[in-house]
């Protein structure tokens, strides 16, 4: 096997890409941009072995905030925000034990970095057949997704959208909404004073607030990056930004104006984009699942726009197993906890669970 760490000067990068059906997620200016939203360094694994291609971008996240001073130097490996994860060039996906093996020598990579654990969001469309392709028990399950298939006609697709979605998308229309893809960076400002607006309305988690850099830099994307609006008497009172890459559009980032929320725009909007992205000759609308893939409100909102369902998986690997545990217990030691507390949680890794301990009333 020929095995290669990619850093974001590297070619090979953008052109192992050009042999992957890919999303704007595994482009290096959108990794980049992840890195350094996130204080974390951007690389990328290539293992090849005659026709098959394994590629997975990643963020290597320094541990230092959970060790003391010394000179123990560990990290950790996440996904950049969205659905990155691991790509297979149709080779790969037919050359049987490849994947698996593809995944031991990732691992042996990771060890030699002195990575501890990794943490990898898969991308529910570009992963589809994975479970099959690797070993059983290698994934988590995390929900479902929904994406809209653009290779069926306009009828069929608007068949497939629930009644009370038709009638929203026609009240709309009748109150004279109107829905367009217009120039990111000239409406810009606008987009963004209603996403703040948005996250502040539903108590978003810091993780869904984003600076005005990050939004500037996703401009890098060019031409993969779109925003589409509605708008009411030629103010936009709705809006989201939008991934166009090997035929998927993926939607980002979107919100709307809390004094129209009772005309729901965003139901307009999803039909316009999904008619648009079906005119460009893309194949999917992925708009996403339920917060952390749960079958919430968001979710049932999101699948009352087509029947096609995707599993969403998810790779926790625990790289070094003497270094993962080491520090677990430094951290349960730090919370005066037992480890097995923060590997009851749940979460992954285990050392940087969110563990808030209960407070009792001694009145």
């Amino acid at each position: 096997m020929n095995i290669q760490t990619l850093d974001l000067q590297n070619s090979l990068w953008r052109e192992t890409l050009t042999k992957l059906n890919h999303d704007a997620y595994h482009l290096p200016e959108y990794v980049s941009l992840e890195a350094k939203r996130t204080n974390t360094i951007a690389k990328a694994t290539l293992i090849s072995e005659k026709d098959s291609i394994f590629f997975v971008p990643y963020l290597l996240r320094s541990c230092d905030d959970l060790i003391p001073a010394t000179n123990t130097r560990l990290f950790d490996i996440v996904s950049p925000y969205g659905y990155p994860g691991i790509l297979l060039n149709e080779a790969a996906k037919h050359d049987p034990g490849f994947p698996d093996r593809a995944i031991k020598e990732f691992q042996q990579v990771l060890q030699s970095q002195r990575v501890c654990s990794a943490f990898l969001r898969l991308h529910p469309i570009l992963s589809d057949n994975f479970q099959t392709l690797f070993a059983s028990d290698l994934f988590t399950e995390n929900g479902q997704t929904v994406s809209v298939d653009l290779t069926l006609d306009e009828d069929k697709i608007w068949a497939h959208t629930r009644k009370g979605h038709q009638s929203t998308i026609n009240k709309c229309m009748r109150l004279g909404l109107v829905a367009k893809t217009v120039p990111v960076a000239q409406h810009l400002n606008e987009f963004l004073a209603i996403y703040n607006e948005t996250m502040e309305r539903v108590a978003a988690k810091d993780l869904y607030f984003f600076s005005h850099e990050y939004f500037t830099n996703l401009l890098k994307l060019e031409d993969k990056l779109h925003l589409g609006v509605v708008e009411s008497d030629g103010q936009i009172v709705c809006a989201s930004l939008f991934f166009e890459c090997c035929g998927i559009i993926q939607a980002h980032l979107g919100g709307t104006k809390t004094e129209f929320l009772k005309q729901s725009p965003f139901n307009l909007l999803l039909h316009h984009m999904r008619l648009w992205g079906k005119e460009r000759g893309n194949k999917f609308l992925h708009i996403g699942g339920g917060v952390g893939g749960k079958k919430d409100n968001l979710y049932t909102f999101k699948s009352g726009f087509s029947r096609q369902r995707h599993q969403f998986l998810t790779l926790r690997l625990i790289v070094d197993r003497d270094k993962y545990n080491y520090l677990v217990n430094l951290r349960a030691n730090n919370l005066d906890i037992p480890p097995e507390t923060l590997l009851k949680t749940n979460f992954f890794p285990a050392y940087r669970a969110v563990y808030h301990r209960e407070v009792k009333n001694h009145n």
